[in-house]
């Protein structure tokens, strides 16, 4: 018999104890110090502030709102703004990304160094830089709707980007190409990254067989590379997300936005605080299942 101060098993049960224990006691500690400092201020804890009237206006609405609406209403308007870009950032990043990753690796001199200056220049600067100039440099300096620079199905203006009917508003599109733009440095990087970890035999094996160059990329080597590629792209997706609420910045409603002005209205700081925190974990969440699943979906399995 082993003696139990002995027993590994035992101790590796006891370390995970205490360390519940001590995280209950913390978050008791401080659950029981917000609830005495509460009272001090003759506040008391609670959400039901969510059903009083908003009163305030908000520029984007997905769905229908008035300003009397309440305040849950409000967030929702919110957090369904924070998707959008969320959404719509993920895949545009990812576009941009994976293309300058690729252009990174091309025999062409201009391509080549075109990516290379792409990257190191925009990854290298502050975020909030960034979306300042896409906000005020670039959308608000262009010409009005009357005058606005069409692209075929897009059109510029000073009012935002008109695309297939739809008006995207220049704090929505700001934040977008910002966003975008900086995520995808980070993105062609991953890429270039895991395609030069395919062995070059594949290349070669590849070719041998009378594929071209593009087909050899796409049918070969990218598939092998996703195995390296998207662990560390969720991260960047990860950063999407969170470095959304930068929105605040260029006056896009977003989730962050709308709760800072509730918070400002009802004096309910923690509240407000405890439902910006857990929207955001769990929009992280979903994200990191998502990716985890599809990553397990690409990867060898052993037989």
């Amino acid at each position: 018999m082993i003696r139990l101060w002995r027993n590994v098993r035992f101790w590796r049960f006891a370390g995970q104890a205490i360390a519940v224990i001590l995280m209950v006691a913390v978050l008791a500690f401080l659950g029981s110090n917000l609830d005495r400092n509460l009272r001090q201020l003759n506040i008391r804890f609670g959400f039901g502030f969510l059903r009083s009237q908003a009163g305030f206006t908000i520029g984007e609405t997905p769905i229908a709102y008035q300003p009397s609406d309440n305040y849950t209403q409000a967030l929702v308007i919110g957090l369904l703004n924070s998707l959008k870009v969320i959404i719509t950032g993920i895949v545009a990043a990812t576009i941009v990304g994976v293309t300058a990753g690729i252009a990174r690796l091309s025999d062409n001199w201009l391509v080549r160094h075109l990516a290379i200056v792409y990257v190191e220049a925009l990854r290298n600067m502050p975020l909030l830089l960034q979306l300042f100039f896409w906000y005020f440099a670039v959308f608000l300096s262009l010409p009005s709707p009357e005058n606005g620079i069409s692209l075929g199905l897009i059109t510029f203006s000073n009012r935002g980007v008109g695309l297939l009917g739809t008006q995207l508003s220049p704090e929505f599109s700001a934040l977008l190409a910002g966003l975008t733009i900086y995520t995808g440095t980070f993105i062609a990087e991953i890429v270039r990254g895991g395609i030069q970890s395919v062995p070059r035999g594949q290349w070669e094996a590849a070719r041998s067989l009378g594929l071209a160059p593009p087909l050899v990329l796409r049918l070969v080597v990218l598939p092998q590379a996703l195995r390296a590629i998207i662990p560390s792209l969720s991260n960047q997706y990860l950063n999407l997300a969170k470095n959304s609420s930068l929105a605040v910045a260029v006056g896009y409603p977003d989730l962050y936005a709308i709760a800072s002005t509730t918070f400002n209205q009802t004096g309910r700081a923690v509240e407000v605080m405890i439902l910006i925190c857990a929207t955001y974990l769990s929009i992280s969440l979903i994200i990191s299942l998502a990716m985890n699943f599809y990553n397990r979906s690409v990867q060898f399995v052993e037989r």
